[in-house]
């Protein structure tokens, strides 16, 4: 299983992720229920993510935010990992750097979901994706 060290870490964001999810529905669900009831002054039956980002609390929102990052560049990390396993080059130092990846976009989801300010975020961004763009030049390197 040596090769497949790196599926760990996948499966470890696979299951922060919905960690995040349930902590966005405990979080929103509440603030959401406070909200005016349909029928009533100020209630409004078509809430979207714009609509609910001006009358629900940010704090209340920075989890969802999160919960839909988690989404888009990890799914580069999700395939990049999952093709390294699968020729044998899922170990050692690409297992390490998921590792690496792994651990800031966790810590990116707990800035995020806590604290929110934009130049923590961004730092913990460009460190993870540093080490995804490292895990796809590596990838490309062993395939091609």
């Amino acid at each position: 299983m040596e090769n497949a060290e790196i599926l760990k870490p996948v499966v470890v964001l696979a299951g922060w992720t919905m960690l995040m999810w349930l902590w966005m529905y405990a979080t929103r669900l509440p603030a959401i229920g406070k909200l005016p009831k349909d029928g009533a002054p100020g209630a409004d039956v078509g809430w979207t993510g714009a609509k609910l980002d001006a009358i629900l609390p940010g704090s209340a929102q920075w989890k969802a935010h999160n919960y839909n990052h988690l989404h888009e560049a990890p799914t580069v990390f999700y395939a990049v990992a999952i093709v390294l396993a699968m020729i044998g080059q899922g170990g050692g130092a690409n297992a390490s750097i998921a590792w690496v990846y792994v651990g800031l976009r966790i810590a990116h989801s707990l800035w995020q979901s806590l604290v929110n300010k934009v130049a923590g975020r961004f730092l913990l961004f460009t460190l993870s994706s540093l080490a995804l763009m490292a895990l796809v030049l590596h990838a490309i390197l062993a395939v091609f």
